[in-house]
């Protein structure tokens, strides 16, 4: 019979042996998918007439509830009674709440198609990362667009899954994708979603919170730059969000290059401040290093997860 104590050790790293392996591969059912018909369909019924503020934070609310139950309840029973099957079944979603290897292939994808096939397969290719409108972007706003995009998703896509998933374990991790695409559905501030999303886009940041200034504290520490630290406490809070900033903010000191300005949004323009001291041409290279700082900071963040749990076999 396998050590229950073991299996949290066990955890983290098949899934980042299969993030690695296979990424977010088809033909697989995903959880996150699943959120997105449930959203959809919820969205379509209660997204209308009075009340919309309350509407929606009652509906993040209820599905959030639900789900940490159920996942919460099985976790427990698996536990108990079938070790191998709770090994199977956190892996899988734990390996389902991390994108690491699917970010940065989005992020390659775009400068790739920009490089081979021009402006417009560039802007195309952004479309499906970023919310913005891309197609009045030039090939200097698309290559900061891409950077900027994979230094926000490996705070969102990667190390505050894993950090949920580090507190409260498969219904942490869930319930953080959950919150997550809630806010990526209908968090934006337009006609439409102002007042329904409210509520999901303020819990979006709460939970962001904390796993936003570890990320940035993550990617000062894969080179130890001054000027990186400096980049952090200058322009991690000129943000609008309370969180997006930080991992920019970090980005921009490692490239020393400048993110942020006007962009729009869902139809709405939405005037960001700009990050970073330096405006110069992105290349190749800068592409190269954020890949590099990405995959650096989800093998950092799994590291810590192992030892912490390690330590707790050790001392409990």
């Amino acid at each position: 019979m396998m050590n229950i104590d073991i299996i949290p050790v066990i955890i983290p790293i098949m899934a980042l042996l299969l993030d690695y392996a296979l990424g977010d591969p088809t033909g697989i059912p995903h959880p996150i998918v699943s959120f997105g018909k449930a959203i959809s369909w919820g969205e379509k019924r209660w997204n209308r007439g009075k009340n919309r503020v309350l509407k929606g934070g009652a509906m993040i609310i209820g599905y959030s509830a639900i789900l940490f139950i159920l996942l919460f309840t099985i976790s427990t029973l698996l536990k108990v009674y079938c070790p191998w099957g709770y090994l199977i079944f956190a892996t899988y979603f734990v390996w389902m709440g991390i994108a690491n290897r699917t970010l940065v292939k989005e992020g390659k994808a775009v400068i790739k198609r920009l490089d081979n096939e021009g402006l417009k397969a560039g802007q195309e290719q952004l479309a499906r990362i970023v919310g913005r409108d891309t197609s009045v972007l030039s090939e200097q706003e698309i290559r900061l667009a891409t950077l900027e995009t994979l230094s926000e998703n490996l705070s969102d896509g990667v190390v505050a899954p894993l950090f949920w998933y580090a507190l409260l374990g498969v219904p942490g991790i869930m319930g953080y994708k959950l919150i997550n695409t809630f806010d990526s559905m209908v968090g934006y501030k337009n006609h439409r979603y102002l007042r329904f999303g409210r509520i999901p886009a303020q819990l979006d940041d709460i939970v962001n919170y904390i796993p936003a200034r570890i990320t940035a504290f993550l990617m000062y520490l894969t080179c130890g730059k001054t000027k990186v630290a400096k980049s952090i406490r200058k322009y991690a809070k000129a943000h609008a969000s309370p969180n997006a900033g930080y991992p920019e903010s970090a980005l921009a000191g490692i490239l020393q290059c400048q993110f942020g300005g006007p962009h729009e949004y869902g139809g709405v323009m939405v005037d960001k401040p700009f990050i970073g001291d330096t405006h110069k041409k992105i290349t190749t290279k800068d592409l190269e290093i954020t890949c590099r700082v990405n995959h650096t900071v989800f093998c950092m963040t799994i590291s810590i997860i192992i030892v912490l749990e390690i330590l707790k076999i050790t001392l409990l």
